[in-house]
C-alpha cells in the first residue's frame, strides 16, 4: 500500500509551535508603542496569521515598515521566552518522517525564525525543506508557497497535505489542489477554521498518523 500522502505540509506558527502568546504580546506592544490605546487582545486575534506587510498596512499605509522592523525587533525579544511546543508535536512529527513522508514547513514567516523555533523544539534536522515568505512572491492563501513545495519534493498534488491553524492554510492548499487539514487548537477557534470546509480537522497532532495512512481518493 502507498500511503496518500507522500509529503505533509506543515504551518508552524499556531500549528507546530505554540506562537499565539508571542504574537500576541508583540502585536499589542508595538501597536501600543505607535497607538496607545487603541488596539486590544481580540482586535490583533485577526492579525495572526497574514505576512506582516499586509496586516500594518492595512493598519497604518505610510508607517508599515516602521511598523514591520518595530514588530521584528520586539518578537525577537520575546521568542524564547513566549513559545511553546504543542503536545506530542516532537514525537509525531518524527514518527511520520520515520515512516517515510516528507515533511515541509510553508509559512508566512521568515526562514531565521522558523529555523529558530524548529531548533528550539529539537526539529532541525527533521523537516525536508522550508518554503518561508523569503522565498516566495506571493503569501499563503496564493497557492505559490504550496506549489513550490510540491515542485521542489517532487510529489504531485493528489499525494500532499497542508495542515494549518487558519484560513490562509486552508484555502492555499484547496488553491493549490492539495487536501487540507484543519488544527482544532487554532487560536481563532475550530469552529472558525471549519467554515473553510477542511478535509479533515485535527483535534490532536497524533491524529496524522492514522490520516497519513489513507487512499487517494
Amino acid at each position: 500500500m502507498t500511503n496518500a500522502f507522500q509529503a505533509l505540509l506543515f504551518d508552524f506558527d499556531g500549528t507546530l509551535l505554540d506562537t499565539n502568546e508571542l504574537i500576541e504580546q508583540t502585536f499589542l506592544g508595538v501597536l501600543d508603542e505607535f497607538f496607545p490605546g487603541r488596539y486590544t487582545s481580540e482586535d490583533v486575534i485577526s492579525f495572526n496569521g497574514p505576512p506582516l506587510h499586509e496586516t500594518f498596512k492595512a493598519v497604518a499605509p505610510e508607517q508599515t515598515e516602521q511598523l514591520i522592523k518595530a514588530y521584528r525587533e520586539l518578537n525577537q525579544e520575546l521568542h524564547d521566552d513566549l513559545v511553546k511546543e504543542y503536545d506530542g508535536v516532537r514525537e509525531t512529527v518524527r514518527l511520520l518522517k520515520a515512516r517515510g513522508h516528507k515533511l515541509a514547513i510553508v509559512s508566512t514567516k521568515r526562514r531565521s525564525v522558523i529555523e529558530r523555533g524548529l531548533a528550539l523544539m529539537d526539529l532541525g534536522d527533521v523537516f525536508d525543506l522550508i518554503i518561508s515568505l523569503d522565498d516566495v512572491t506571493h503569501a499563503k492563501p496564493h497557492p505559490e508557497p504550496v506549489q513550490l513545495a510540491l515542485e521542489k519534493l517532487g510529489v504531485q498534488a493528489e499525494h500532499a497535505l497542508m495542515i494549518g491553524d487558519n484560513s490562509h492554510d486552508i484555502e492555499g492548499g484547496q488553491n493549490a489542489g492539495v487536501r487540507t487539514a484543519g488544527v482544532a487548537w487554532s487560536a481563532k477557534g475550530e469552529v472558525f477554521l471549519a467554515r473553510f470546509n477542511p478535509d479533515f480537522m485535527l483535534t490532536h497532532i497524533s491524529d496524522l498518523l492514522d490520516i497519513s495512512k489513507e487512499r487517494v481518493r
